[in-house]
C-alpha cells in the first residue's frame, strides 16, 4: 500500500488527464487547491511490480504501460511508453481532514430541480467578497416548497418550487457558488440527499459525497425590493429581444455597456450611442406594450444575462419608471414553479 501524497493543482490536472482514478477526494482550500490520491487506487488494472519501504511502482497489464513511483520525499515519477514525468507532491497530513458533520436535518430533493436552480440562479451571485452573504445562493426550505434567491445588487433571481415534500420546515441556508458549480457538472440520479449541520452542508449523489462550509451571514430581505406596483407591461419574444440586444450592444460604450429600450405601442426600439467612439446603433422589433411611452436604460451585459436564463419563448417585462426596478417573468410559468428576475436600470446620458 502506497503512502498517500497530495499534489498541487497543475500536477493534479496532469495526473487526472493521464491516469484516471477510481477514488479521489477533491477539496478547495484557501489559498491552494489540493488533490489527495492513493496511488494504489489508479484505475488501470494495475499490478504491483516493485514494492520497497521507500518506493512503490505499478504497471499496467495492457499493452499501453504506465508506471508511477513515489519515494519517501513525496517525489512522484510517472513513466509511460512515450514519456517520463516528475511531479513534486506534499505530505498527506497537510491535506484537510474530511469534516465531521453532525446532521440536524436530512432530506432529499429531485435532481432536476436542484440542477435547474443552479442553472437559473448562479449567474446573479455577487463576486464581491466584502459582501459575503451575496456570494452564495439562499435556499429557503419549507414543508412542501423550496425557494432559491441570488443577487449582486444589480440583478436578483427568485426561484420557487412547490412540489417538494421535505417533511419538515428545515429553514434557511446560504450555499457558496463554487460548491453549486461543482454539483452542476452532472446528475445521474433521480434525487439528491442533503444533510444540514451546524456549519456544513453535505450532499450525497449516488455513491459520491460533497461537503461545503455554509455562509454564516444574514441574507438581505429580498421580498422588500421586489416591486408590487409596476403598472406597465411588455410581452415580447425572448429570442428576438435577446438577439437585438446582442447586436446593438456591440456598439455600446465599453465601460458602461449602456443601451436603451424605448417602448411605444407595438414598437420596441433597442438603441445605444458611444460618443467617445462616434458609434451608435438601433433596432426595432415588435412587442405588445401596455402603458405610457417610456425609455429605460440598462447595462447590456446584465440584460443579456437575465434574458438568456429565462427558458420560455415569450417573456413579460413589468415596469414602473425609468429609475425603478423592472421584473422579467416567463409569459407562462412551468408547473409547480414560479420564476422572478429583477433588473435595476441605469440613468441614460442626455
Amino acid at each position: 500500500v502506497v503512502t498517500p501524497t497530495s499534489l498541487d493543482k497543475a500536477s493534479a490536472m496532469f495526473l487526472s488527464a493521464n491516469l484516471p482514478m477510481s477514488s479521489a477526494v477533491i477539496a478547495s482550500t484557501t489559498p491552494t487547491f489540493s488533490l489527495l490520491i492513493e496511488i494504489a487506487s489508479i484505475k488501470l488494472d494495475l499490478i504491483p511490480v516493485v514494492t520497497t519501504s521507500s518506493t512503490s511502482a505499478f504497471s499496467a497489464s495492457s499493452a499501453s504501460c504506465a508506471t508511477a513511483k513515489v519515494d519517501s520525499g513525496n517525489k512522484i515519477n510517472i513513466s509511460t511508453d512515450n514519456g517520463n514525468y516528475d511531479i513534486v507532491g506534499k505530505p498527506s497530513d497537510e491535506f484537510p481532514n474530511t469534516p465531521s458533520v453532525e446532521s440536524k436535518n436530512s432530506f432529499s430533493i429531485k435532481s432536476e430541480v436542484l440542477k435547474e436552480i443552479i442553472n437559473t440562479t448562479s449567474f446573479a451571485v455577487s463576486k464581491d467578497d466584502l459582501k459575503p452573504a451575496l456570494t452564495g445562493v439562499l435556499f429557503k426550505f419549507n414543508n412542501n416548497s423550496l425557494t432559491a434567491v441570488a443577487t449582486d445588487g444589480h440583478r436578483l433571481v427568485k426561484y420557487e418550487n412547490t412540489n417538494n415534500d421535505l417533511g419538515s420546515n428545515v429553514g434557511d441556508v446560504i450555499v457558496p457558488k463554487k460548491f453549486l458549480n461543482l454539483l452542476s457538472v452532472g446528475f445521474d440520479v433521480d434525487s439528491v440527499q442533503l444533510s444540514l449541520g451546524e456549519n456544513h452542508l453535505t450532499t450525497t449523489i449516488g455513491s459520491d459525497q460533497y461537503f461545503t462550509r455554509i455562509i454564516d451571514e444574514k441574507f438581505p430581505d429580498f421580498d422588500s425590493v421586489i416591486p408590487k406596483d409596476n403598472d406597465k407591461s411588455l410581452v415580447v419574444g425572448k429570442k428576438e429581444l435577446l438577439s437585438a440586444v446582442k447586436r446593438v450592444s456591440i456598439f455600446s460604450n465599453k465601460s458602461t455597456h449602456q443601451i436603451a429600450l424605448g417602448l411605444k405601442g407595438e414598437d420596441v426600439i433597442v438603441s445605444t450611442e458611444d460618443a467617445e467612439q462616434s458609434t451608435k446603433a438601433n433596432e426595432q422589433i415588435k412587442g405588445q406594450y401596455q402603458g405610457e411611452d417610456i425609455t429605460v436604460g440598462y447595462n447590456a451585459a446584465y440584460l443579456k444575462d437575465v434574458l438568456s436564463h429565462i427558458s420560455s419563448e415569450e417573456i413579460t417585462i413589468q415596469l414602473k419608471s425609468p429609475i425603478s426596478a423592472a421584473l422579467f417573468l416567463p409569459l407562462k410559468q412551468k408547473e409547480n414553479q414560479n420564476l422572478t428576475m429583477l433588473l435595476m436600470p441605469i440613468r441614460l446620458n442626455d
